[in-house]
């Protein structure tokens, strides 16, 4: 018998396995090959058309933020009045603020940490938001200013451990070109809060209801943003969580984000808090319209300040995805010092006041926006939590050094003295700040900011 010997027919490929291979190698040369479109770089609107960043996760984060602020703002604004019936000076209301935002700062450091090194960021979130909910009701209970101290103490830390977690967690939701809009969206839900809150205290108080009464109930927004988090969020797993120690673990910023921080802390030493704006407005209308109508006058033009603070947290994202970070910020910063120019210069009229307010709103709408915008465009995604916890914790620093001097200098010497002591740090950070602009910006990450940027 002869032996036929044939060679191997190759497999011929059905109908079906066919369009699989030839999707396979569509694919790879969609993210492989260097002549395709997918491979050149797109613009940020076209990136935002194809990855979608307004997705569940942004939306959740901000209903966090807008439930959690209605009812931090609540408390914000019937603070000055509630420590007034205590018979407390500004120097108090300047030591609770101040102290409470510095320990805050302290625990975003701890808490960006943490951030870093447990798997799940989410947890961290959701847990800071229940604990501040604890707060409203400390206070509500307060017979003097030190236990209402022990109450914004409680919520400013419970909101600094959750802080690093909640931005970290957000940055990973979008893609870099996106970051403006995302923090921006956040920003302006997280001020949507401070809108509906002084609207809602000033008719709750028209309508006779009690500062200590309205504090309570402010613990239910508090309770409903923990579901958002719980509900809402999603976190990505592919992340592998860091092991460095505490103190070492903020050696490794780069150049860029170290001189970033120091503009940024530089003019903190002198952006006191917004409560101010309230204690200024009672005290120049007081003698014009009496103190009842005077502290509802400066909840409303409070409102004012937060809606223009909500409107320019997206507006200021959305032109950060567009325009040089850098300069824009300055324009946030100069906006805020010239709400202290106001004060300095002793607007006294309904125009003025409105102003002052106006501008305040504005500066600070802004530059919330765009700090964490330029923070998460500078850090490898691994560390973020630890460098918007070194953010926090210089700006908190500042705030509490700014509050400090703002409030003791003006119960001493007056509000124009304690206005010019502020401007001069806040003047020099914008100088430095517009200084790093001209020396150039860092070029923006193309994976989410997961390599160094020198």
């Amino acid at each position: 018998m002869a032996l036929q010997f044939r060679a191997a027919a190759p497999d011929v490929p059905s109908r079906e396995s066919g369009r699989k291979l030839r999707q396979r190698k569509g694919a790879h040369r969609m993210t492989n090959g260097p002549d395709t479109e997918a491979a050149r770089p797109v613009s940020a609107a076209q990136a935002t058309r194809r990855t979608g960043w307004l997705n569940r996760t942004v939306l959740g984060i901000g209903l966090a933020s807008l439930l959690s602020d209605t009812s931090h703002e609540t408390v914000t604004v019937l603070l000055p009045a509630f420590l007034a019936s205590m018979g407390a000076a500004a120097g108090a209301l300047g030591t609770i603020e101040g102290l409470a935002d510095g320990l805050s700062s302290v625990a975003k450091l701890y808490g960006g940490w943490l951030a870093d090194r447990l798997r799940r960021r989410k947890v961290i979130a959701a847990g800071g938001y229940a604990f501040m909910a604890l707060s409203p009701v400390v206070m509500a209970a307060a017979g003097n200013w030190l236990v209402v101290l022990g109450g914004r103490v409680l919520a400013w830390v419970s909101r600094g451990l959750r802080t690093p977690a909640r931005k970290a967690l957000l940055a990973d939701a979008v893609s870099p070109e996106a970051y403006g809009r995302a923090f921006g969206l956040e920003r302006a839900m997280d001020t949507c809060g401070a809108i509906l809150a002084p609207a809602a205290c000033y008719a709750l108080l028209g309508l006779g209801f009690r500062h200590r009464t309205l504090i309570l109930w402010s613990a239910v927004p508090a309770l409903l943003a923990v579901l958002a988090i719980v509900f809402l969020v999603r976190e990505r797993s592919d992340r592998t969580p860091i092991s460095t120690p505490l103190l070492r673990s903020f050696g490794g910023f780069n150049q860029p984000f170290r001189r970033f921080l120091g503009a940024v802390g530089l003019f903190g030493i002198g952006d006191f808090a917004d409560t101010f704006y309230i204690l200024y407005a009672v005290a120049v209308l007081s003698p014009q319209v009496g103190s009842a109508q005077a502290a509802s006058l400066s909840v409303a033009f409070y409102a004012l300040h937060n809606v223009l603070y909500a409107a320019w947290s997206y507006g200021g994202g959305w032109i950060a995805d567009y325009v040089n970070r850098r300069v824009l910020l300055a324009c946030g910063y100069a906006s805020a010092a010239l709400a202290a120019v106001c004060m300095l210069v002793g607007v006294n009229g309904y125009v003025g006041l409105g102003l002052m307010f106006a501008l305040g709103g504005a500066g600070v709408g802004i530059y919330e926006a765009v700090e964490d915008t330029i923070a998460a465009e500078l850090l490898p995604r691994e560390i973020r939590g630890s460098g918007f916890g070194a953010l926090a914790l210089v700006t908190g620093l500042g705030d509490l050094v700014s509050s400090l001097l703002f409030g003791w200098i003006w119960a001493a010497a007056g509000v124009a003295a304690a206005s010019a002591v502020a401007l001069v740090p806040m003047t020099v950070g914008i100088l430095f700040l517009l200084h790093l602009a001209a020396r150039g910006t860092a070029p923006r990450p193309e994976n989410g900011g997961g390599q160094q940027i020198s």
